[in-house]
């Protein structure tokens, strides 16, 4: 494949193993794909490798085994006999431990797995899949880029909960935000659409997706962000509830006769869009059912736009003003709904959307009218190609 450099990126889920090969000498994706249902009847691997889409059905019990259907995949169309150089992993919490990326070693696998207090659902599956990797490519750098990083140096008063302070200290209870690569690489891209530097921009950047935080952005750095302690937090998601009273979960458990894994689970699987829509998670699904009139998918819509809107709000006063406000994610890069119902009432801030821009158009591009004081952006996500330059940074 000549004098190119090859970073292989992974993403471990709980039953799932998504991967991208770059070559970082271009930035361009080679191979790319997901294992799905692992250790699950009915797994399968889909890959997309130089153009190339298959998918096929596999027995894969453990991550392992699903590594090494990718890499037999790869060995035998692109990969041959180059080596992998270096491997990106992405992980969701680096505690208060972790505010950049790290070279992993066994210390900081120790630490990923102890921070699965903080994200019980995510770091115990990306320790998982950075073991099986560090298997299959022992020669070879890791590194692990964390999700809360770009949130690490956010001030103290943004981040304190009002708990007793001894108790914050002691168990490292605050806040620490995520989507922090996504929501590092839009705020570039969009001084890069603005034609001005990015430390001179004060950015509200808006990742709406199955899982959706919001991130204010001065001179290049998260200053504030909706998500906390966990990813529970903040807006409400694709099955998450977002913010809600703590007295809510006591409330559960007494009257529902929940334990604390059934609450849990009620709060991160079962509730957001879904508990709100009784239709779906899916954000394209609960927008058909609501425009055939299901008032249950209207409320789930409404509640969404109307939650992102306040936290814009509460960010400009943050900022002490804004420069642009920028659309990512599943959700923030396709719904033309959303965009309009989010800025439909951010008229005091001085944005004014183009409904044309706004409907139609693809990729990277401004979405505001040029009179408006605040340049509204669509900017579509890139966390792979971030952890792929991290990883040779």
């Amino acid at each position: 494949m000549g004098d190119i450099v090859l970073v292989l990126v992974l993403n471990a889920g709980s039953s799932s193993l998504k991967f991208n090969l770059f070559d970082m000498n271009k930035e361009t994706v080679i191979a790319e794909g997901m294992a799905e249902r692992i250790g699950l009847a009915e797994a399968n691997l889909a890959c997309t490798i130089e153009g190339d889409k298959r998918k096929e059905a596999l027995a894969l019990p453990t991550h392992r085994e699903a590594l090494e259907a990718i890499l037999e995949r790869l060995r035998a169309t692109v990969l041959h006999d180059t080596p992998i150089h270096a491997v990106g992993h992405r992980v969701v919490h680096g505690g208060p431990k972790y505010g950049d990326s790290v070279l992993v070693t066994e210390e900081v696998l120790r630490d990923i797995e102890t921070f699965s207090m903080y994200a019980p659902l995510h770091n115990p599956a990306n320790a998982m899949g950075i073991r099986s990797a560090m298997e299959a490519f022992p020669n070879v750098p890791h590194v692990a880029v964390f999700d809360t990083a770009f949130h690490h140096n956010m001030p103290d008063y943004a981040r304190i909960y009002g708990i007793p302070y001894e108790l914050s200290q002691k168990y490292g209870i605050r806040r620490y935000g995520f989507h922090g690569t996504s929501h590092a690489y839009v705020a570039a891209r969009t001084a890069i659409l603005l034609c001005r530097p990015l430390r001179a921009l004060k950015i509200v950047t808006c990742h709406i997706g199955n899982g959706t935080s919001i991130c204010a952005v001065d001179g290049g750095k998260s200053v504030e962000t909706s998500m906390g302690m966990t990813p529970l937090q903040g807006v409400i998601m694709g099955t998450r509830s977002g913010s809600i009273d703590a007295s809510v979960v006591e409330m559960l458990m007494e009257y529902e006769h929940l334990d604390q894994k059934a609450v849990t689970e009620l709060l991160n699987k079962k509730s957001g869009l879904l508990g709100i829509s009784g239709v779906s998670s899916d954000f394209r699904e609960i927008e058909l059912a609501a425009d055939q009139g299901n008032d249950r998918a209207r409320l789930a819509r409404d509640l969404l736009t109307y939650s992102v809107r306040k936290f814009i709000g509460s960010y400009a006063t943050v900022l002490d003003g804004v420069d642009a406000i920028t659309f990512t994610a599943g959700i923030g890069t396709h719904s033309v709904y959303v965009r309009d119902k989010v800025c439909s009432k951010l008229s005091f801030l001085g944005v004014k959307l183009d409904p044309e821009a706004n409907q139609h158009g693809t990729g990277e591009r401004i979405i505001s009218t040029p009179d408006s004081r605040v340049v509204v952006t669509v900017v579509p996500t890139n966390e792979e190609l971030m952890i792929a330059r991290e990883t040779v940074r």
